[in-house]
């Protein structure tokens, strides 16, 4: 049992998740299954399946699902997602990126076209009814924006109702224009609860107190958080002369300084939007204290790099002090002093809205 998270629908009423959410073995188990995997993970970009017969192994959710998974273009120049585990005895299909003309099994030799179908195995001439349906690869749901892919393994929702107020916001950009940079990205270890990171994200509140230096680059006066079905967005206006877009007369922001579109998608995606480009955040589960971050750089414009709220060199400043506050969150829900707190009306509706979700999640059979 994982026991009750209700949380009241009116923010004014309404207490946060008690602690044990996030110190509980049990509870961080039934989100394997009621929340990861019925959720959609950002897994790769198209740049890494480019051209036909290409080849890309991905693991999803790497700590929490661990599912391996294959990305393929085939010679049609068709994009697949579907399992990397042979049908025949269970190994791992594809145990690098390539180019290939069809999958071959290292084990017994099973063969599959690039989208998946069995075509051929050895020693298998006397078996009836062969190849079944259930000797191709199990297809993964799978969809893009822009460049990036998501997939899921049991969708609860439709992708496009998870991305649908993103576009709409920022649909203008050319994000197939958009570089990944390595040297840019890297990943962070946080020693807390995934949940806690995201807790932290979805609220500006903490930012004149922990990040001096984001504090003198955004307006915290006109910082602003809007709500969606599965996702939300934190609207971060540009200070004096800091960096801000150069928005399109289509957007619904033409008249303020955009200094950075924050957008979280449920449960543990961040894509933050800034007059350079993106920083992807994909938060990682690796225990109930325990849990890793990915940073991924993709970059438009170089010139802007330094600049303004998502200047590239104070983006791991402000990792840092998130990082270390979260981490003191993390040890004072382990007191025995303390249950579970209020949320601020004004400045706490994303980490409301975050919370029940997740109470709702959890409260499937």
């Amino acid at each position: 049992m994982t026991g009750d998270f209700t949380i009241h629908p009116d923010i004014a009423l309404a207490s946060t998740l008690p602690a044990r959410f996030y110190a509980d073995p049990l509870v961080l188990a039934a989100q394997r299954e009621r929340v990861f995997a019925r959720s959609w993970q950002l897994i790769a970009d198209t740049d890494s399946v480019k051209v036909p017969g290409q080849v890309n192994p991905v693991t999803m959710l790497d700590g929490m699902l661990d599912e391996p998974i294959l990305l393929t273009r085939d010679h049609s120049d068709r994009l697949h997602c579907m399992s990397n585990v042979c049908t025949h005895r269970g190994t791992i299909l594809c145990a690098g990126a390539g180019h290939e003309k069809s999958l071959i099994c290292r084990y017994h030799g099973r063969r599959f076209d690039l989208d998946g179908q069995c075509k051929h195995m050895p020693e298998f001439e006397q078996v009836k009814g062969f190849p079944s349906p259930t000797d191709h690869l199990p297809k993964v749901e799978h969809g893009l924006f822009g460049k990036f892919i998501f997939a899921s393994l049991d969708p609860a929702f439709a992708l496009d109702e998870l991305l649908a107020e993103m576009g709409a916001r920022i649909g203008w950009l050319p994000l197939h224009q958009f570089a990944f940079d390595a040297a840019r990205s890297r990943d962070y270890l946080v020693h807390a609860n995934w949940a806690l990171y995201c807790d932290n994200y979805l609220e500006g509140f903490h930012i004149p107190f922990v990040h001096a230096s984001l504090n003198e680059a955004i307006d915290y006066g006109s910082y602003t958080t809007e709500l969606y079905r599965w996702s939300s967005l934190q609207l971060g206006l540009a200070k004096g002369g800091e960096e801000a877009f150069d928005l399109p007369a289509g957007s619904p922001d033409v008249g303020k300084r955009v200094a950075a579109y924050y957008f979280w998608l449920f449960p543990n995606t961040m894509l933050n939007f800034y007059p350079w480009g993106c920083s992807v955040n994909v938060v990682q589960p690796l225990g109930v204290d325990r849990t890793r971050v990915s940073f991924r750089t993709y970059v438009w414009r170089p010139e802007k790099l330094d600049r303004g709220a998502g200047a590239v060199g104070g983006l791991d400043r402000v990792e840092r002090e998130d990082e270390a506050v979260v981490e003191a969150v993390q040890r004072g829900t382990r007191s025995r002093l303390y249950e579970r707190g209020r949320y601020s009306p004004t400045r706490e509706q994303g980490v409301h809205h975050f919370h029940r979700m997740l109470a709702a999640a959890l409260g499937r059979g």
